[in-house]
């Protein structure tokens, strides 16, 4: 498989904010990506000891989500903080490139979210009942559906979310934060994140030391999300789609024994049509590659599963990140 691109200088980090959290610190920054072209921003959580060395574990975010819904909806610090393990979440998209077409759904290329440097303002005020309501709405326009691939359309040629990931993210962290050891990673997201951490895994074995997921995208190719996004940021030729897809490269992996862990709601709405994983499953099975896949009553595709569940994940990769 063809390597990573290699990673560009590392620009200046701007702070955005700092919050203490079970005695480490959350904090959030702002650089400019020259593999992408556009301001990123990424939010991470340094626990309170030990004061160096620590090893990281990437989180990737899903659809219409940014780098700060993980680290403010999971509440992973306490396990990370308990482990020793810092947390990096990652920003999901460019931004603010402005590409024609990138706002037609929510879906692909720019969404409605909750958090952009790009937003529209209606301001309202309503009488009623001898009580005065001044109501603000804010209509945010972010991009969140990169999908963590190097697209290969001219048109979408700054969506390189698969680089951003794998080159140029660990060398702003390893430049800037000498108590991080960057060689000691893990991986894992959830949704469209899931599918990012487990291609990126399975395409990066040597570089990441285990991977997990909630509710992964992990057949894009045969889901209404994928084929979607693949065909735009790709093209038509289905060959290249593969080299996105968990479930096609499982397949071609045969050097895989650290566990896959995946946990997924049965309840999630997107289960049958989208997420598909009974069909990773059976890949596995086929090429012998060791998959923990748990199926979780009652519960969706939301933070409120993410949270139930989210220390179990962060136990699964300190053994592997501390086994060295």
């Amino acid at each position: 498989m063809a390597a990573a691109a290699s990673p560009p200088p590392v620009a200046a980090l701007e702070q955005l904010s700092r919050t203490k959290m079970f005695g480490g610190h959350n904090l959030r920054f702002r650089h400019h990506s020259a593999m992408l072209g556009c301001p990123m921003t990424f939010s991470l959580f340094i626990p309170p000891s030990p004061a160096t060395n620590l090893p990281v574990l990437y989180w990737l975010s899903g659809l219409t989500c940014n780098d700060e819904n993980f680290i403010t909806k999971s509440g992973a610090q306490r396990a990370a903080a308990a482990h020793g393990i810092a947390l990096v979440a990652p920003d999901t998209s460019p931004r603010g490139l402005n590409i024609e077409g990138e706002a037609d759904s929510w879906d692909f290329g720019v969404e409605f979210g909750l958090v952009s440097r790009e937003c529209v303002v209606y301001q309202y005020n309503i009488y009623a009942d001898d009580f005065f309501f001044d109501i603000t709405i804010w209509i945010v326009k972010t991009s969140g559906a990169g999908f963590y691939l190097n697209a290969t359309n001219e048109k979408w040629k700054n969506w390189r979310m698969y680089d951003y990931i794998v080159t140029e993210l660990p060398k702003v962290l390893s430049d800037n934060f000498e108590q991080l050891n960057t060689s000691q990673a893990s991986i894992f997201g959830h949704s469209m994140g899931g599918h990012g951490a487990l291609t990126i895994y399975l395409k990066n074995i040597d570089k990441y030391k285990s991977v997990s997921a909630f509710s992964p995208v992990v057949n894009p190719i045969n889901c209404p999300w994928g084929q979607k996004a693949f065909s735009n940021y790709l093209g038509p030729t289905k060959s290249d789609w593969e080299e996105y897809d968990a479930t096609c490269l499982i397949k071609k992996c045969n050097r895989i024994s650290t566990p896959i862990l995946i946990d997924q709601g049965e309840d999630d709405k997107f289960l049958a049509e989208q997420l598909l994983p009974r069909n990773f499953k059976e890949a596995c099975k086929a090429v012998g590659a060791p998959l923990t896949l748990r199926m979780q009553p009652g519960y969706d595709h939301s933070y409120f599963f993410i949270g139930t569940f989210v220390d179990d994940h962060i136990a699964h990769h300190s053994q592997f990140l501390k086994s060295d």
